[in-house]
């Protein structure tokens, strides 16, 4: 970990915002982050009751985010198309398998239309417990940046990061030590990432990491339909951190926790009954 604290090093802070901790109500975090590369600004907007009983959350608030931030002339390079990254309010539900998926919507460097593309890792969960329920970037860095969250103090930072390369397995790992408290630390953070080839092809997707405690390494899921990699690169992004502990089976906060447990058992017991003959 001693490498990537060098690295951290030659980080330039440009921006720093931070919020106030609310807990999840209902599996929702009741907040959207929205982050503006060219003017290197950070805001929160509130979930109005209407986004949830039209959108639900998921896919549904991630095409209303889109929505908002693009005109009829929008293109795939538009400043102002965003790059939006959602949970669900089922996500981080620790009851059963599944809910710890990324859903990314943009405008499509490979349809020039309206894309979403799912990804695993542990991403979703920790931005959702960090307290947003969906983020929106739009804009263009001048020079290659990271988005850290730090939902346990309440903190966003945009950093310019000159020296770290882009491949995705040594990055991913990379920030993961770089932004962890120490080893142990390493499972509670989850870094989105493009790679090189980001750079030259607009079919790239979304690397999404999560620490594989029993490997003692960082693993990647793939947010792969659409090119939204090609995106996430034509915005200056380098990375996106996220960092969040104590995730529980309560942190959702679910109006009926015992319809919960009763879904997990079942579900779990057909995964259990029925996943090796398939």
């Amino acid at each position: 970990m001693t490498e990537s604290k060098d690295y951290l090093n030659s980080h330039t802070v440009i921006a720093t915002y931070n919020y106030k901790e609310q807990p999840v109500e209902k599996g929702y975090a009741n907040r959207t982050l929205h982050v503006d590369l060219s003017k290197k600004s950070i805001s929160e907007k509130p979930v109005t009751q209407q986004m949830k009983d039209i959108f639900t959350g998921g896919r549904g608030f991630a095409l209303w985010l889109l929505w908002n931030a693009v005109n009829d002339d929008s293109k795939w390079d538009s400043p102002e198309n965003a790059l939006v990254i959602a949970n669900g309010p089922l996500c981080g539900t620790t009851a059963y398998p599944g809910m710890g998926k990324s859903t990314v919507v943009t405008l499509s460097p490979l349809t020039h239309s309206v894309i979403d593309s799912n990804g695993g890792g542990f991403f979703a969960p920790y931005l959702k417990f960090s307290g947003f329920d969906a983020m929106a970037i739009t804009g263009k860095a001048e020079k290659d940046l990271i988005l850290v969250i730090d939902g346990n103090n309440q903190e966003i930072r945009l950093e310019e990061a000159p020296e770290e390369a882009l491949n995705t397995y040594p990055l991913a790992g990379l920030l993961t030590d770089m932004y962890a408290i120490d080893k142990k630390d390493r499972k509670n953070v989850s870094v989105i990432t493009s790679g090189e080839a980001a750079n030259h092809i607009r079919y790239a997707g979304l690397n999404i990491s999560f620490f594989d405690p029993k490997r003692e390494e960082v693993r990647v899921k793939q947010a792969a339909r659409g090119g939204s990699g090609r995106v996430f690169r034509d915005k200056g992004l380098k990375g996106i951190v996220v960092r969040y502990s104590g995730i529980s089976g309560s942190s959702n906060n679910p109006a009926k926790p015992e319809l919960i447990r009763q879904a997990g058992k079942r579900i779990n017991n057909e995964i259990t009954k029925y996943d090796a003959h398939q």
